[in-house]
This record gives C-alpha cells, sequence and structure tokens, in this order.
C-alpha cells in the first residue's frame, strides 16, 4: 500500500473542494485532491444553465464555465489530484494529530497521512425509497439530478411527458431544460404551501414556460408495470395528510423527483466526527473544525447552499484554516461553547465556539414569514438584534457575531428568528 504525507488532503474535486485546495496551496500547504470520478468539477459539470459567479465573479456563468475557472487554477498550481479514487475510511490519530486518507484507486490502495483534511464530497439527492411513495415500481423514476445528467451529458432522453415532484432549484430548472428540449411538463408538485426553491427560478423556469406550480399537492402512487404510465397525486391538509377523494390520476411516462439533499458524510461519521441531526452535516466550529481535531468542513457536505458562490467562500475559509492547523498557526481551542438556533430559524452553522473569535452565523427558516427579526442571545441575555424583513427558506441567510460577543460568551450563543407577531416581550 503506497503511503504519502501532505500537509492537507482534500476529499471532494466539486467547487467546495477545488476552492478549499487552493487557498490552502495559496498559503504554502502541500496539498492533495482526492476525487472519485475521472474529472474535477462535481455536480456543476452537468449544470450547463446560467447563474453562477454573479456575486463571487461579478459575471454570469454557466456551471461547467465557473468549475473550470477554478480547475484551471488547480492545472496551474502546485496540486496534486487524484481521480478516479474512492475515500474508504479516514483514520485520526490523536498520538500524532496527524489523519491517515485511505482510498481505491486504479493502481490499487493508497493512504495518504495528512496534517489536516478537508471534508467537501458534496450531497446526493434524496431518492423514492426515503420518500416511501406507494406502488409499482417501473422504470421511468429519476431523480431530477440524474435526468440532468441524461440530457446534458448523456444525450439520452428519459421520458416524454414528465410529472415532477418537488420544486427544489434543481427540480424548477429541469422544468425548463425539459421544456427546451421540447418534452412536456404535466406540472411540479409540491407538498408544502410554498416553493422550496429560488423565487428567480419558480419565475424564469415554470412562469415563463407556462409550467404549473401546485402547492400543497404530492404524488401518492406510482401508476405501471413496465414503465410509468401514470402517477396519482393528491391535496394534502396542514398537517401534509393527502386528503381523501381529492386525488387525480395524471397519464406520464417519467417521474423526476427533486425532494431534498443528503451530505454525503458515512466516512465522516465513520471517522468519528460528530453530525448535526438537523443538516445531517458536520457540528463545526467557526474555524469549520469538526469535533475531531484537524478535520474540516465545507460545502454541501456541511449544509446545503443556495449558491455555488457561497460554497466557494466557505470552502476557502475551511482550506485557510485546515492549511494554518497544519501549519502550527490555528488558536489553541478553548472549551466549546454552543451555537444553537432558536424561533423559526431550523439550524445554524458553525454549532459551537472553540476560538471565541468573531464568525458569520449562517442559518435558514423553517418556513416564510413576512416580518420577523434575528436575534442574538449570549448566556441567556439578549445581545444583539436585527431589523424586521421577511425570510423564506430556500435562502440561506446569515448574520454576524461581533468578536465583543464571542469573546464574552461563557454558556451558550443562540441565534433565534422571531416572528413580530409572536414577540411579547
Amino acid at each position: 500500500m503506497n503511503e504519502i504525507t501532505y500537509d492537507v488532503v482534500v476529499i471532494g474535486g466539486g467547487p467546495a473542494g477545488m476552492a478549499a485546495a487552493l487557498k490552502a496551496a495559496d498559503a504554502g500547504a502541500s496539498t492533495a485532491i482526492v476525487e472519485r470520478n475521472a474529472q474535477l468539477g462535481g455536480i456543476l459539470r452537468q449544470c450547463i444553465h446560467p447563474g453562477f459567479g454573479l456575486t463571487y465573479f461579478k459575471e454570469e456563468l454557466t456551471g461547467p464555465e465557473y468549475a473550470q475557472r477554478f480547475i484551471d487554477r488547480v492545472e496551474d498550481s502546485p496540486i496534486q489530484v487524484y481521480l478516479g479514487s474512492m475515500v474508504l475510511s479516514i483514520h485520526h490519530d490523536d498520538e500524532s494529530g496527524t489523519s491517515d486518507v485511505v482510498f481505491m484507486s486504479e493502481t490499487g490502495m493508497v493512504t495518504l497521512t495528512a496534517h489536516a483534511v478537508v471534508l467537501a464530497m458534496g450531497c446526493r439527492e434524496r431518492t423514492r425509497s426515503e420518500i416511501k411513495i406507494p406502488g409499482s415500481r417501473p422504470a421511468g423514476v429519476f431523480t431530477a439530478g440524474l435526468a440532468q445528467r441524461y440530457i446534458n451529458i448523456e444525450n439520452l432522453k428519459p421520458g416524454s411527458r414528465f410529472v415532477i415532484l418537488g420544486s427544489g432549484d434543481i427540480g424548477l430548472i429541469m422544468a425548463r431544460r425539459l421544456a427546451l428540449e421540447g418534452f412536456e411538463v404535466e406540472g411540479v408538485y409540491e407538498l408544502m404551501p410554498y416553493a422550496n426553491g429560488l423565487h428567480r427560478n419558480v419565475k424564469n423556469c415554470l412562469e415563463d414556460f407556462g409550467i404549473p406550480l401546485h402547492l400543497s399537492t404530492t404524488v401518492t402512487r406510482v401508476i405501471g408495470k413496465n414503465r410509468v404510465e401514470a402517477v396519482e397525486v393528491s391535496q394534502v391538509d396542514e398537517q401534509l395528510h393527502p386528503i381523501e377523494g381529492a386525488q387525480r390520476t395524471i397519464p406520464c411516462d417519467a417521474l423526476l423527483l427533486s425532494v431534498g439533499l443528503i451530505p454525503e458524510n458515512e466516512v465522516s461519521a465513520a471517522a468519528g466526527v460528530k453530525l448535526n441531526p438537523r443538516t445531517r452535516g458536520a457540528v463545526v466550529d467557526e474555524s469549520l473544525e469538526t469535533t475531531v481535531p484537524g478535520i474540516f468542513s465545507c460545502g454541501n457536505v456541511l449544509h446545503v447552499h443556495d449558491l455555488a458562490d457561497n460554497v466557494t467562500r466557505e470552502a476557502e475559509r475551511a482550506g485557510a484554516a485546515a492549511a494554518a492547523y497544519a501549519a502550527g498557526t490555528l488558536a489553541a481551542t478553548s472549551e466549546s461553547v454552543p451555537i444553537n438556533a432558536g424561533g423559526i430559524a431550523s439550524y445554524v452553522v458553525p454549532a459551537r465556539l472553540t476560538r471565541g473569535e468573531a464568525a458569520k452565523l449562517f442559518f435558514r427558516v423553517r418556513r416564510p414569514v413576512t416580518r420577523a427579526h434575528v436575534r442574538i442571545t449570549v448566556d441567556g441575555a439578549t445581545a444583539l438584534e436585527g431589523k424586521p424583513r421577511s425570510f423564506i427558506p430556500s435562502i440561506m441567510e446569515s448574520f454576524p457575531l461581533p468578536a465583543k460577543l464571542a469573546a464574552a460568551a461563557k454558556e451558550s450563543i443562540e441565534i433565534s428568528v422571531i416572528e413580530e407577531d409572536d414577540d411579547h416581550e
């Protein structure tokens, strides 16, 4: 088994992994990327639609164009890239402080010893089995991302008449893509009473193409023997239960699922990294360090982002912190102070404070609200409040935690989104 040592090993060669590796290399760290696919770029290679780079590059790019800018930089850097390499395990040695990253490649088993590791494996789509749609199991049921790959990369036709379940961004984008290819999109069906994708995608991908969005409606049965022949859809009540007698059958030959993303954290959990049950991503501190010393996490494997630009910026922070850790210049950790989410905030990243430093707190709300404000509580006392405004679940929000408050926290920090009507204090 080959054994090589690097300052920083990044697992994943998508936008997060490349950004983290480049930042680590810029800091002078010997750096490697381990990527299971045959090319760098990750999911962006099949995202041929525009909308990328607006905040990071200040211009609009397609997914492949955005990814290529980082691929070019990686190729011009001293970063070692291992393609076609599947990471099997990460073993952290408390005594030496290093981690062994073991992966399988065409040449056999390889072990990279790293002074710091960055987890950047991205996420996967939830499948039919995970949302338990009843009915037969014919061909023609795809995740939206798989259908996107078939059309954009493989030049294959997944069907002719489509029903899309879920109004996540990839489902909305695929509705437009299918329409542009001349396929019939009967409609997009969403369990919740609001769209889960960005407003711009609802407008640009559905409304501009005359594709209907059916809220508070879900697929309750798949019909067909060898191939999908139809689906049954049902309206749901406030508890999201199907309403008896509110079903109808829609003829179609393909069902696309856009019902959420799950961070790829099986290897992380096996390495002892504590996961947040809400996000399924790692519990990290303000330096994006996990509960295992020297292992950092960023991008969609940490929490699902709305924009690739945000992934890049977060990954750069992780790469810089990993390089500093490898060099021994990252400040020693103090006793961990938990950061909790309250009100209608569903989660917060980072979820702990270990260095008492200023941080930007990222969060999402559980449901849309027209008027609410952010409240920061330190050790049970209100320390900071934002101005009232609207919030929606599809947008990842952020709020600054000043250094003064971070340093003062001894027991806990909470970031809450408080609805104005519910705030009686």
